[in-house]
């Protein structure tokens, strides 16, 4: 027969004429390290205490001490462009990544996921002989396929990952995620009640996987893939950490920042001719500000070193995992962020993110009534500019900008068999591309020239593990390009020109700075008017890389890219009809009917005996969102605004047997009026007094209440009892006005 495998024995009549063979399956080389990569979420330069701030870190600054600390290290100014180029080695625009993964522009930078032609660092290191497990955070899907339907070509297992634990969107609920397993979406293993956080469990998941490949398997290295929700909003951790930081922040933001860039100095992490950068625009000084805005302020920056003490704790139970399996000396340990601290926070902070998205102000007053909500499972909080631009420090500006603030981050690097070196600190310039260099050559691997029949971009990243051994060694890194949302800039050989874009203005009429910033890192001196020569070197520069690398067209839409596209063979058709067969899992918010900010009619064909309920339909959290269920044999819609519960119940009983029971939602200007249907009649109706937009990012329902429950009038899921045999959502759209202004809401959420 024809042989499509190779085979080098021999096969004859019988097996005494035969000479048997095993092909050798693929094996690292005999000193391949274990490699673990984690990245925190949202995180400043200084923010580790390592890096200066007064934060709570031991298990951090002790992988520090143990190894080194690059404080010349970059990548993107946002989290899913970053995560597409440290798998990859490739920049962002190239891969098909400018922007998060809930976009798609329509052009080969933005499809929402990384394109076959940049094979991920755990597909090569796979093929090679590693176990590969990813945790947490991927937001490197196009959402509209994160639902359980698929296609799942883009998912973790998909792309490199053997094993997979976390969540696939931007952010979760830390007390209440949406997770998947592999390539099922699971509920968590306990609630909020019963002391669940997702940072531990995702911790657990991680060991247990390691558990696993060493046990069964030691002579296999692993790679892991560690990727926290921390410390992305919401900020959220359990009650004693919480209490531990109370009143540690009271003196403010300007107080911190100094302290925290003498600190840098003392730790050699910056340069003693470094300045501190001035006050971002909008950052009032904290003697200038009204009591309540205090309280709220300190609050929440109490909430996010909370929740960055809890993180890390969970580094340090994985760190002491390693070390009880005997994998501690063996393994490379590189830790990150994605980007610098969050500007979304806004200049007061926000005690309920989905307020400010839904663009409703809760002033400092009305917000510090409820402060001991703020960290917990009721809250869904950010912090303001001030903090901020503190966690940033010595930089300006923030995450989502070009400027220091936004794309200079902390890197560690632990490897005891690997770094002789303990406790020192690298200064070379270098930026996200050249993680999967480092990582492979590690490993001995290669990244090949064809993968899976695709041919592969060349990779754009240089190794940074020359700087294992050789501290003073010139950087390999010289130049690298950048670009979010039109912000801009340029770095060459310790000069950098950076223009920060306003949305709207032409970009030609951008004014691009300059800076040396090999003598000026935080960008105090801006060189523009005095070195015009230079300025125009490196604006010609950005332009060769933006057209090499596939950064063009400039294209500054963000939220704008978050609508719904209505089109055959999708999600979203365009008669703008979902039907919904139950059972089902919980469908995510860019595969789901987008009832956000808008009208519907919802139709739900049930059988079911008297004295029993549930849910039908829910959308939200305990915090915000809506829910039609069946009650004391009575219709129910709970639409919580933001906790103000507003109830429509049923004049009539819904009958035994089957029955077809309905929503119609009519949305007004900034209101809305609901009617409740049983087979066809109104039997209720009620008027809400705002429509919100966007009610959170976690998944819509059918048949249950999943996740933490939209309604006080249940507890826990709220199953339906009865035969729910399908429910009919038909979205009525003005002209498409509500698409896109929904649309914008659920994109700054998800920045």
């Amino acid at each position: 027969m024809q042989r499509y495998e190779p085979f080098e024995g021999t096969i004859g009549r019988t097996l005494a004429e035969s000479e048997a063979w095993w092909p050798t399956p693929a094996h690292p080389k005999a000193d391949a390290p274990n490699i673990i990569v984690i990245l925190i979420d949202d995180l400043g330069f200084s923010h580790f205490n390592c890096f200066g701030s007064n934060l709570v870190t031991p298990h951090i600054d002790a992988l520090a001490a143990g190894g080194l600390r690059y404080s010349n290290f970059h990548v993107t100014p946002l989290c899913s462009p970053t995560r597409a180029a440290l798998l990859t080695g490739r920049n962002h625009h190239s891969v098909g990544m400018r922007g998060i993964s809930n976009w798609s522009s329509g052009f080969p930078s933005m499809r929402g996921q990384i394109t076959n032609h940049a094979a991920t660092m755990a597909e090569v290191l796979r093929d090679d002989g590693y176990t590969t497990f990813c945790v947490g955070k991927w937001h490197l899907v196009s959402m509209e396929n994160s639902s359980s339907a698929g296609p799942f070509d883009q998912w973790p297992l998909q792309r490199g990952f053997d094993r997979y634990y976390g969540f696939l969107d931007g952010e979760t609920d830390q007390f209440s995620p949406d997770l998947v397993y592999d390539n099922h979406r699971v509920e968590p293993p306990k609630s909020a009640a019963d002391g669940y956080h997702l940072s531990e469990d995702l911790v657990d998941h991680a060991l247990g996987f390691i558990h696993d490949a060493v046990s069964v398997r030691p002579d296999r290295p692993f790679f892991t893939y560690f990727a926290f929700g921390a410390t992305h909003a919401p900020h959220q951790a359990p009650a004693s950490y919480l209490a531990k930081h109370r009143g540690r922040y009271d003196e403010g933001w300007d107080v911190a920042r100094d302290r925290w860039f003498a600190r840098q100095k003392e730790l050699g992490i910056i340069s003693a001719n470094t300045e501190l950068a001035p006050r971002n625009e909008g950052v009032e000084p904290w003697d200038t500000l009204p009591d309540n805005q205090k309280k709220l302020a300190c609050r929440l920056q109490e909430a996010f070193a909370a929740f960055l003490e809890h993180t890390d704790e969970q580094i340090g139970r994985l760190v002491a995992g390693l070390a009880a399996l005997g994998q501690l000396d063996d393994t490379l340990i590189l830790l990150m962020s994605d980007n610098g601290a969050s500007q979304e926070g806004g200049p007061f902070g926000v005690l309920h993110e989905m307020k400010y998205f839904n663009f409703v102000g809760e002033s400092p007053d009305e917000a510090v009534k409820r402060l001991e909500d703020i960290g917990g499972p009721s809250s869904h909080s950010n912090y303001p500019w001030g903090w901020a631009q503190a966690g940033n420090t010595p930089f300006k500006w923030y995450k989502q900008n070009t400027h220091e603030g936004g794309v200079h981050v902390p890197l560690i690097a632990h490897w005891p068999r690997g770094i002789a070196a303990k406790g020192e600190v690298r200064t070379q310039f270098h930026y996200v591309t050249d993680i999967a260099p480092t990582v492979l050559e590690a490993a001995g691997a290669t990244m090949p020239a064809v993968y899976r029949g695709c041919e592969q971009m060349p990779v754009a990243g240089a190794s940074i593990a020359y700087t294992f051994t050789e501290p003073d060694a010139p950087s390999h890194k010289t130049s690298q390009y950048f670009e979010m949302g039109g912000h801009r800039a340029m770095y060459h050989e310790g000069w950098k020109a950076v223009t920060r874009h306003v949305h709207g203005v032409a970009f030609d009429d951008d004014r691009w700075e300059l800076y040396h910033v090999a003598v000026d890192p935080s960008e105090c001196h801006d060189l523009a008017s005095t070195q015009p020569e230079k300025l125009d070197e490196l604006i010609a520069m950005w332009w060769r890389e933006a057209e090499e690398f596939g950064v063009l067209p400039l294209d500054d839409r963000g939220i704008e890219l978050f609508g719904f596209r209505y089109r055959e063979n999708s999600p979203h058709p365009p008669s703008r009809h979902y039907t919904y067969y139950p059972p089902l899992n919980p469908i995510p918010p860019q595969a789901a009917a987008g009832i956000g900010g808008r009208s519907w009619d919802l139709e739900a064909r049930v059988d079911r005996p008297f004295a029993t309920g549930g849910v039908i339909m829910a959308s939200g959290t305990e915090n915000a969102g809506i829910s039609f269920f069946v009650q004391n044999d009575h219709l129910v819609l709970d639409y919580n605004i933001f906790g103000d519960h507003h109830i429509v119940t049923s004049t009539e009983e819904v009958p035994e047997g089957p029955s077809v029971i309905g929503v119609k939602f009519r949305r007004g200007r900034d209101d809305a009026e609901v009617t409740l249907t049983i087979d066809g009649r109104d039997v209720g109706s009620g008027h809400l007094p705002f429509l919100m937009r966007i009610f959170s990012t976690i998944a819509m329902s059918i048949g249950c209440d999943h996740g933490s429950p939209v309604s006080k009038l249940y507890v826990d899921e709220f199953p339906f009892e009865g035969r729910l045999e399908r429910v009919d959502i038909q979205l009525i759209s003005r002209d498409g006005a509500e698409d896109g202004e929904t649309a914008a809401r659920e994109g700054m959420a998800r920045q």
